[in-house]
C-alpha cells in the first residue's frame, strides 16, 4: 500500500465507497472508517493499518497545504 488510492481499495474490500467530492472531506472520513475498522478488529494485521494511516495523514497535510496555498495566492 503506497497511495490514497490503494487505501481506498482496501477499504472497498471491507464495504467502504467513497461518495464525498471534497478530498479533504474524503480523507477524513476515510480515516476514520479505517480507525472503526481496526477498532473492531475487522484488520487483523497492524502493519496494513498504520500503513495505510500514515498515507491518509500524509494525503490529508498534502491537500491542506494545497487549500491554503490556493487562498493565499487568491489574495495576491
Amino acid at each position: 500500500m503506497k497511495t490514497l488510492y490503494d487505501v481506498q481499495e482496501f477499504l472497498k474490500l471491507h464495504g467502504y465507497i467513497n461518495l464525498f467530492s471534497n478530498r479533504l472531506d474524503a480523507i477524513f472520513f476515510m480515516a476514520q472508517e479505517l480507525k472503526t475498522l481496526y477498532d473492531a478488529g475487522l484488520i487483523p494485521n497492524e502493519k496494513d493499518y498504520f500503513t495505510a494511516d500514515l498515507i491518509l495523514r500524509r494525503e490529508h497535510r498534502l491537500e491542506s497545504e494545497k487549500v491554503t496555498n490556493d487562498k493565499k495566492n487568491n489574495w495576491d
